[in-house]
């Protein structure tokens, strides 16, 4: 007898898309059986023509709201992401209040964090002042990796690191066997651009990048670049993997869905930092995304509310609706905003529908349509979207749905 099982004509699995039953016991994916197996259950659900797919791992999402209390920033950010499909979100630790620098602070999110409706994971920051100590105490705490920026990708909280520090935090997480994300942009090369976002040419990525490659190529440290934009780094990206340099990166759908030239004034999109870029970029974006063996394996929302960016909601629609223009799948979607997020940071039991996996599931509707409110305070505002996320399961249990 199982808690439930759920049947869907399109199960999303890493093996590909069909018909099959989940059968779920205390919070795991015990059994993925045949459509019509006879699964005795306390709750059937048949979704029929609505896909059945893992939910989805967010990396590097801000949380903290400013002016609110950090257990309400949790509680909203969490019923935002069960709206967007998203059933786990690995929070980054700035700009934040307190910033996720120390041991102590870590543990400030976790209680706050412990009434969200979807399990919240943590990257611990690294700052100037970021000792091996901090490290080892950070993971020890429970951080399940690192993010550092090269210019004022944490600010207000962590600062942009120097070649020799950055260096030495790589060799410091070898040895933890931890993950490292960066925020790649050069400090020197955005010069006084790093106020308004437009005038932050791709050329700082660039040089960022290849800062990253050389400290990467000593330590031998796994790293992932977080966001990334300039499609004219890509081959730089790629190249990293010919010298030896663990390298992979991470964009988000409004780089690949909104170009530059559409957004309106007030767009929230003008807050990115990198900046949305050229319709040009965008389809080369999209290009190297789609490339065979790509290094850009993650999508994630780039939610941040602390410079207007609410993205958490809308994001999944968003990502499908351009991808399945482009004759992609639903198991491409699941791989980017599911598997390979988990994978990256050794979350062994979420982001796949399989037998002794966390049974996180999204009912998630790739035909329906929706069209985003022009009140909404996300970048998609206005927008008609394709797939909309119908119901979800967190650890098995329902939360219901659109």
């Amino acid at each position: 007898m199982f808690d439930s099982v759920v049947r869907s004509r399109h199960v999303v699995t890493a093996e590909g898309v069909g018909p099959a039953s989940v059968g779920v016991r205390d919070g795991r994916i015990e059994v993925v059986g045949a459509y019509r197996a006879d699964m005795a259950a306390h709750e059937v659900t048949d979704l029929g023509d609505v896909a059945l797919m893992p939910g989805a791992v967010d990396l590097g999402a801000g949380v903290h709201l400013p002016g609110q209390e950090l257990s309400r920033s949790y509680l909203l950010a969490g019923e935002a992401a069960l709206r967007g499909g998203v059933t786990c979100v690995v929070v980054s630790p700035s700009p934040a209040r307190p910033a996720i620098t120390c041991a102590d602070s870590l543990r400030e999110h976790r209680r706050a964090a412990a009434g969200a409706a979807v399990p919240m994971f943590f990257l611990g920051g690294v700052s100037r002042g970021t000792t091996p100590l901090d490290l080892a105490d950070l993971q020890a705490a429970g951080a399940v990796g690192f993010h550092c920026s090269l210019s004022d990708g944490g600010a207000p909280d962590t600062a942009a690191l120097g070649d020799t520090l950055l260096r030495k935090v790589m060799a410091e997480l070898t040895a933890l066997d931890s993950v490292l994300l960066v925020h790649a942009e050069d400090a020197a090369e955005l010069g006084s651009a790093q106020g308004p976002a437009d005038q932050r040419l791709p050329r700082a990525e660039r040089r960022g990048l290849e800062r990253v490659i050389a400290a990467a190529r000593m330590a031998g440290t796994r790293t992932h670049v977080c966001p990334f934009t300039a499609a004219e780094c890509a081959a730089l990206l790629e190249a990293a993997g010919a010298v030896g340099v663990s390298l992979s990166a991470q964009t988000c759908p409004h780089y690949l869905c909104l170009p530059a030239e559409s957004l309106a004034p007030g767009s929230p999109a003008h807050a990115c930092r990198p900046p949305v870029r050229s319709d040009a970029n965008r389809k080369a974006l999209w290009s190297a995304l789609l490339a065979q063996g790509s290094s850009i394996t993650s999508v994630g929302s780039g939610h941040l509310p602390a410079r207007g960016l609410y993205t958490l909601e809308w994001s999944l629609s968003a990502l499908w609706t351009a991808s399945h223009r482009r004759g992609r799948g639903l198991r491409d979607l699941s791989r980017w905003t599911a598997g390979a997020p988990a994978e990256l940071l050794g979350l062994g039991t979420k982001g796949r529908i399989a037998p002794g996996f966390d049974a996180d599931l999204v009912a998630f509707d790739p035909r329906a349509r929706v069209t985003v409110p022009r009140t909404d305070p996300s970048p998609y505002a206005g927008m008609e979207l394709t797939g909309r996320v119908r119901r979800a399961w967190v650890l098995g249990h329902s939360k219901g749905g659109a």
